[in-house]
């Protein structure tokens, strides 16, 4: 796994092994999220195993994903706050400013806390099953690491993890002017003016942070989308609230060039010069440094190995493991979490069990939350026994009242039975409406099961009840009156 030097002080550990054959039950590649599951479920079984990672410890998401961006989002939506006080009849707003060093400083403080929680409870607690270096395959059951030590494993999981995707001339041309979110964190001095390459979830939650702290942001994406979203009311809603707080330009490809000693940004017909630029263009799988062809593995189209979701084994093989963002599948942190114990669990077992994977989630933390569960409307659109059913947020009292009252919902069920299939949602306090959603499909309810649950008043959850009163209509079968009957005795 690649990582980004931290500012930290680093735990110290032992010089790197002496050349030597090891053999073990597991070895494990990669000490983020995934591995550290599998690791879990290695102990659990009694299984001896080693833990192999050339990077440094503590998992993206506590070091340079999740955990620091979302510090670096709550501090910035509460600057932007100051914004209502006037309407509130809160005076002294426009007296308040922002030190961004000292920002930037308490997103290390906190960020450091959560990777050292990490490394007390997993690999602080290691000796010899800690191998600090870079793996390679040499055949299917053999290891080399590069100070030379060769593991001999009966099962091995590949939990490399990912690294941010950037191209290589920009890299090469602009230097340190390019940023990503593993070198964004550690800039004790962030930049005047910056423009936001890729408006996926990363690029739109971190670009609206920067513009809320007071940096001139350009949003720029050569899709016509934000955060992933296909349905399109959902888009349009969410370019509309969020276009209106920093410039978006949607649907061209950036070019990049040298001003001065700043950067020139073109996109379509749009033109801006910044000091530097985020590059959030995705991340690419960890698979460069592992040797796939010794082992023959079938890759898909992407040079991915192609495995079984169910249970991640490699296809061919009844002993060769994937989990993580290393599969370029679902690169969210409870999923690769749930694809280690998988992982782990089988290669800990003489035979392998298919697991039922959960509904797809995915939270973007811009304001408002942009929330996707189960199937996207890409997968739905043009389908006749899908029902739709949504709600402007709006008219919605408690989003009145937070002053947040912008954004839309729309839910997916089978027309026939009224089954939930799947919700796109543009939303504040998005994130919980998102796993009430997620937790129903998961239940397989039908809106019919939801509307009998409870809402308080006020509450977001109401604008989530309007939505499926609206999608009810569209639904075919006894609607009644939506509650459960007692009969008398």
């Amino acid at each position: 796994m690649l990582y980004c030097e931290a500012s930290r002080s680093l735990p110290q550990y032992p010089p790197k092994h002496t050349p030597m054959d090891r053999k073990v039950d597991i070895a494990i590649i990669g000490a983020g999220t995934a591995g550290l599951n599998a690791m879990a479920q290695a102990r659990k079984a009694d299984r001896s195993f080693v833990l192999i990672d050339g990077g440094e410890l503590g998992t993206t998401c506590a070091r340079v994903g999740c955990m620091p961006s979302k510090v670096l989002i709550q501090v910035a939506e509460d600057y932007h706050r100051r914004k209502l006080f006037g309407r509130h009849g809160i005076e002294g707003a426009a007296g308040l400013r922002v030190d961004l060093e000292a920002v930037m400083e308490h997103v290390r403080h906190v960020r450091d806390i959560f990777v050292d929680r990490v490394l007390a409870s997993s690999t602080d607690n290691l000796e010899e099953e800690l191998i600090q270096g870079y793996a390679r395959f040499v055949d299917p059951h053999t290891l080399e690491i590069d100070d030379g030590t060769r593991v001999h494993a009966g099962a091995i999981v590949i939990a490399t993890g990912s690294t941010p995707v950037v191209p290589e001339a920009w890299a090469e041309s602009f230097g340190e002017r390019i940023l990503t979110s593993d070198t964004l964190f550690e800039q004790e001095r962030l930049p005047a003016s910056i423009g936001v390459i890729g408006m996926g979830v990363v690029g739109l939650e971190l670009g609206q942070a920067l513009h809320r702290l007071g940096i001139e942001t350009y949003g720029i994406d050569q899709e016509d989308t934000l955060a992933h979203v296909t349905d399109p009311v959902v888009l349009d809603t969410a370019v509309e609230v969020i276009g209106r707080e920093f410039p978006l330009w949607l649907g061209h490809p950036a070019e990049l060039s040298e001003a001065g000693d700043r950067l020139r940004i073109r996109a379509g017909d749009h033109e801006a010069t910044v000091e530097a630029v985020l590059c959030a263009m995705g991340r690419r799988p960890n698979l460069d440094r592992l040797g796939l062809e010794a082992i023959g593995a079938a890759l898909d189209e992407r040079g991915i190995p192609r495995y079984d979701p169910r249970t991640m084994r490699l296809e061919g093989f009844d002993h060769l493991y994937i989990a993580g963002d290393v599969t370029g599948h679902r690169p969210i942190l409870h999923e690769a979490g749930d694809e280690g114990k998988i992982a782990g669990y089988n290669a800990a077992h003489d035979r392998p069990v298919a697991f039922r994977r959960k509904p797809a989630f995915a939270i973007t933390f811009c304001d408002p939350n942009i929330v996707h569960v189960g199937l996207h409307w890409a997968e739905l659109e043009g389908r006749d026994d899908v029902a739709v059913g949504q709600m402007p947020i709006g008219p919605v009292g408690r989003a009145l009242i937070m002053a947040q009252n912008k954004g839309m919902i729309r839910l997916y069920a089978e027309r026939r039975g009224g089954r939930l299939l799947g919700a796109s949602l543009c939303a504040p306090r998005g994130e919980h409406l998102g796993h009430a959603l997620a937790w129903a499909l998961r239940q397989e309810l039908t809106v019919f099961d939801l509307l009998k649950m409870p809402f308080y008043h006020p509450v977001m959850e109401e604008a989530l009840q309007a939505a499926l009163y609206n999608l009810v209509q569209n639904v075919e079968g006894r609607h009644g009156p939506l509650m459960e009957l007692d009969p008398l005795d």
